[in-house]
């Protein structure tokens, strides 16, 4: 795999999204010396790792799918992961993936050859395979992290991360205490009360929840939109234009927000009926600063009476439950931790080597950056999907996604001229393309308080500080005056 005359080779990693995207795209343009590695046994990625009850997607499903592959049939609004677990996988089959697929594949390692032009990745099995590009596509929000809570392992009861749910635990019946309220937790709580005796919400920061419109699509509607395409496309842009509406809320004139703000007190209101309650439900930071989630079960859930919301602080686990910070110990047959992903720890244990054998675990270490938040100095050849400052604090990651994917098709074709073996971005322009997103980021919400969107001396390595339409702006020209080019 090291380039022929169907052109450069390039080695993806993930079947999430993003690697799925980026496949198609070189597909499209006639590449096909391509191979996606991916460590699970079936594609999907987190939509595949994300089973617990009440998975969805908080973003609309006509935005949240590919721009050239509309699905007429979504069966709600806002879906939920087995429809879109299917939804990718049959593109996968449309788009004929699955032969360049190997699967039980993780990626440990890559290292570049200057001298032959080619990435050495190695996988957990000590397989070796070799390309002329890298992609990694893992994402951001692949890699679960449990809290830093003294004793943890000395819970007698099962425990879970949501991300890895257990669903061998039946929890009819039983006391559950769940350790976060981020947006897995908003979701599984809900269905967790139909099933558990009592359920125990510890809350470290109170989410903004806002109510979502998430009708079922009527057969009339499945008609429409599969006959008259554009009907469906109407209520995408419709979504796209309200998420860039809160993009630039966010990021340019929070006072914008205060809006939506009201909106969220107003459901307090309408759910929460106890003072003593809602005040606890209520953020004490600027919306959007943290995730926005959406949600119509959540508050309405957390008001009955088999559901406690804890605001006292975790001082350790204990062989029955959770000890807070007055000495209670809180008892529970059952824990689980919605405390989220490693956000900030892009391509998580890979260990990736570029010139010289200079270490990206280095470079990246007071913080991972790219130019444009695909590509390193010193690491030629290398793009990221879903990368450094490329999350969305609204809209969806996918079209971000297609833009990267465009992106990296360029870089390949560009691979095919004469004379070129490898593309590698210049340091002064991916400097001065860092200084620009932080700088601008300092001026957003984000930087108003802590969240996985930040590191913990305060940068901001997740998300994208601008609309949408500016990073397709700018990406969609790939400029080799950009990189230095070697023969």
């Amino acid at each position: 795999m090291t380039g022929s005359a169907k052109g450069p080779s390039v080695l993806i990693a993930g079947t999430g999204f993003g690697g799925i995207g980026t496949a198609i795209e070189l597909k499209r343009a006639g590449f096909t010396d391509f191979t996606i590695l991916e460590s699970a046994a079936e594609p999907g990625g987190v939509w595949r790792d994300n089973t617990y009850p009440g998975a969805a997607c908080d973003i609309p499903s006509p935005l949240y799918s590919f721009s050239f592959e509309p699905n007429p049939r979504w069966p709600k609004r806002f879906s939920h992961q087995p429809d879109i677990l299917a939804y990718l996988r049959r593109v996968i089959a449309k788009y004929g993936l699955e032969p360049h697929i190997r699967y039980h594949r993780e990626v440990t390692s890559a290292a570049f050859d200057e001298d032959r032009g080619l990435w050495r990745v190695e996988t957990g099995a000590g397989e070796i395979f070799e390309a002329n590009v890298f992609v990694p596509a893992v994402g951001q929000l692949s890699r679960p992290v449990l809290p830093d809570i003294p004793n943890r392992e000395s819970f007698a009861g099962d425990a879970f991360h949501s991300a890895r749910w257990d669903h061998g635990v039946d929890l009819t019946g039983k006391r559950v205490a769940v350790i976060g309220t981020g947006a897995s937790a908003v979701q599984f709580v809900p269905e967790l009360r139909k099933r558990a005796q009592h359920v125990t919400v510890f809350q470290r920061t109170p989410p903004y929840v806002m109510a979502k419109s998430d009708p079922s699509y009527r057969r009339w509607q499945h008609w429409l939109f599969e006959h008259l395409p554009p009907t469906q496309l109407l209520g995408r842009l419709r979504i796209f234009l309200l998420a860039e509406y809160a993009t630039y809320a966010m990021t340019r004139h929070p006072v914008l927000a205060k809006m939506f703000e009201l909106r969220t007190a107003q459901l307090r209101r309408r759910h929460i009926k106890d003072p003593e309650l809602r005040a606890k439900l209520k953020p004490a930071y600027p919306l959007g600063c943290k995730r926005i989630l959406f949600t119509n079960d959540y508050l309405p859930a957390l008001a009955q009476p088999d559901v406690d919301v804890e605001t006292r602080r975790i001082t350790e686990i204990t062989e029955k439950g959770v000890r807070v910070e007055d000495g209670t110990e809180i008892e529970a047959d059952v824990l689980v931790y919605g405390t989220g992903f490693a956000a900030t720890q892009f391509l998580g244990r890979m260990e990736v080597r570029g010139l010289g054998g200079r270490s990206l675990a280095d470079e990246w270490s007071g913080g991972a950056r790219a130019y444009l938040g695909m590509t390193v100095p010193g690491f030629p050849n290398f793009f990221c999907v879903y990368g450094p400052n490329t999350n969305l604090g609204a809209g969806s990651i996918i079209y971000m996604i297609e833009r990267q994917a465009r992106y990296i098709r360029q870089a390949v074709e560009r691979l095919t001229r004469p004379g070129v073996s490898y593309l590698d971005v210049r340091p002064e322009v991916e400097d001065r393309y860092d200084r620009e997103v932080q700088q601008r980021l300092g001026h957003s919400v984000w930087s108003a308080c802590t969240s996985w969107y930040r590191q913990a001396d305060g940068r901001v390595t997740t998300n994208w500080p601008g609309l949408v339409t500016e990073y397709d702006r700018r990406t969609r020209r790939f400029d080799v005056a950009d990189y230095r080019v070697a023969g």
